[in-house]
């Protein structure tokens, strides 16, 4: 049996002026986005209660001063905020117009808190929202991109920790839970307005304010200090407001151009077991299309969905006619990630879909997040982010670890490995697509933190699919935007 270890070392990301930096966020002070804004200004609208639209508009105009960092021990890991002034790190200013802004009504978040039902109240929420939104998309304001400021008393009322959580999409659909996702509903409902939004808790915005434990996704869920706050959600104002890429994986020299496909399932809201396929599709720039397809098959018992050779070779073919429009070429090499098991049948509808188009570099990886097997280090330290080991054609992949770059392991619990398995007949070695795995995790523009787990492919499945389910037209918006 084949047992090889390495450390990969921290990706490098591109930003702009063909600056490249590990850290998205010193790469941004030093040298702005990759791509900078059109305009100078990204208008932003705010939805929530009278509370928490002012604590948007304190928060915007303390983050214009800049925040000092959380510690001087881990000065990589909590780096202070700049500032919004010239030359700052998204080289643009944020500002709330005056006309943006809409309060509900606190009578009517007594009625939506004091609704007995969980999913009338779901409803009745997403719904004042909308009307909300509706108001500001109709206005003369114009936002580029809207925040919905959640204040306590609604993330109490509608939040469902177990359906709004970051737990798998195949993996929750598949246990039949009907109960409505929030989250997922609003973003389904607000697709058709001309800006994305974002939901920001009212904690994010108001440090003082105190999050239920038993509402929270997760009981190690902590509020970030002033400054990592400021970096992670400007960085996703930045991207859904200017429609442009903050930063993009460092290119490899000699590396082909390429296409990243995610490819998952989700059961549509009210149906027994029927699942959906999905697309997500990631160009080497970073931009992200979102793809529905037909309709899935299933195992025993509705369980563990996957598609056939026609519906395969349909969706990918989907996902390259959208490379094409936007590159003007095929790609020369697609990779494609899932995270069960790639059937015979689905392989060959991809590979036709593949031969059509003429590309002949292709990679099949089944990517587990669970797995029995662990590596320890020497002492009671975590094992170092970037670790691999090779097992007889399949890879353990740490993602999550000691950085040495912050000092420390930016975590709470022992890091888990994600397991990557490509198909038999996959072009590159467990150790590459390893590597270009690895590089995917920092392809997050909702956080600038290095320790994220999973590459963009798989965690953007996650997202569109709690947004699609409740979405029934055959057509959607391919804007990955409007899902995140």
């Amino acid at each position: 049996m084949k047992f090889e270890t390495k450390i990969f070392d921290e990706p490098l990301l591109e930003f702009g002026s063909q600056h490249y930096h590990p850290d998205p966020r010193l790469g941004l002070f030093e040298a702005g986005p990759l791509q900078t804004p059109l305009g100078d200004v990204i208008r932003i609208a705010v939805v929530g209660s009278a509370k928490t639209v002012e604590d948007a508009r304190e928060f915007l105009q303390a983050a214009a001063a800049g925040f000092v960092g959380k510690s001087e021990k881990h000065p990589n890991l909590h780096p202070p905020f700049p500032g919004l002034g010239n030359q700052n790190p998204f080289r643009c200013r944020f500002e709330i117009p005056d006309g943006a802004i809409a309060a509900i009504p606190q009578a009517r978040i007594e009625r939506i808190r004091k609704e007995p039902h969980h999913g009338k109240a779901v409803e009745m929420a997403v719904d004042e929202i909308i009307k909300q939104l509706q108001a500001i998309d109709e206005g003369s304001s114009r936002p580029d991109v809207a925040i919905v400021a959640l204040p306590v008393e609604l993330i109490e009322r509608v939040w469902n920790a177990k359906v709004d959580s970051d737990a798998t999409v195949e993996r929750e659909d598949s246990s039949g839970s009907d109960a409505p996702n929030f989250r997922g509903m609003l973003k389904a409902k607000a697709m058709h307005f001309r800006f994305p939004i974002q939901i920001v808790w009212e904690d994010v915005l108001d440090e003082r304010a105190v999050i239920p434990l038993k509402i929270k996704e997760s009981s190690a869920r902590q509020i970030q200090d002033q400054a990592g706050r400021t970096w992670n959600l400007l960085t996703t104002l930045y991207y859904k407001g200017s429609g442009r890429v903050p930063w993009r994986r460092a290119p490899q020299e000699g590396e082909f151009s390429a296409c990243y496909i995610g490819v998952s399932f989700y059961r549509e809201a009210g149906g027994q077991q029927v699942f959906t396929s999905a697309a997500q599709m990631f160009d080497e720039r970073g931009r992200g299309f979102i793809l529905k397809g037909k309709g899935a098959q299933t195992e025993s018992r509705g369980r563990h969905p996957f598609l056939t050779t026609d519906d395969a070779k349909s969706l990918i073919a989907d996902a390259l006619a959208a490379y094409k429009k936007h590159h003007m070429n095929y790609p020369a090499r697609v990779i494609v990630l899932k995270t069960s098991r790639f059937r015979d049948e689905e392989a060959a509808g991809i590979f036709e879909a593949l031969d059509e188009v003429g590309t002949e570099l292709r990679d099949l990886v089944w990517v587990q997040e669970s797995s029995f097997v662990k590596v320890f280090r020497d002492g009671n330290y975590p094992v170092m982010r970037g670790t691999f080991v090779e097992l007889d054609g399949k890879g353990l992949l740490y993602t999550n670890g000691s950085i040495p770059y912050y000092g420390t392991y930016p975590g709470i619990y022992d890091p888990k490995p994600l397991l990557i398995c490509p198909y038999k007949t996959s072009d590159s070695t467990v150790a590459q697509v390893a590597n270009e795995i690895f590089g995917l995790t920092k392809i997050n523009w909702n956080s600038t933190q290095m320790n994220q787990k999973l590459p963009i492919p798989i965690r953007a499945a996650r997202k569109v699919g709690e947004v699609l389910k409740y979405i029934t037209d055959e057509k959607v918006s391919s804007d990955y935007r409007r899902y995140i």
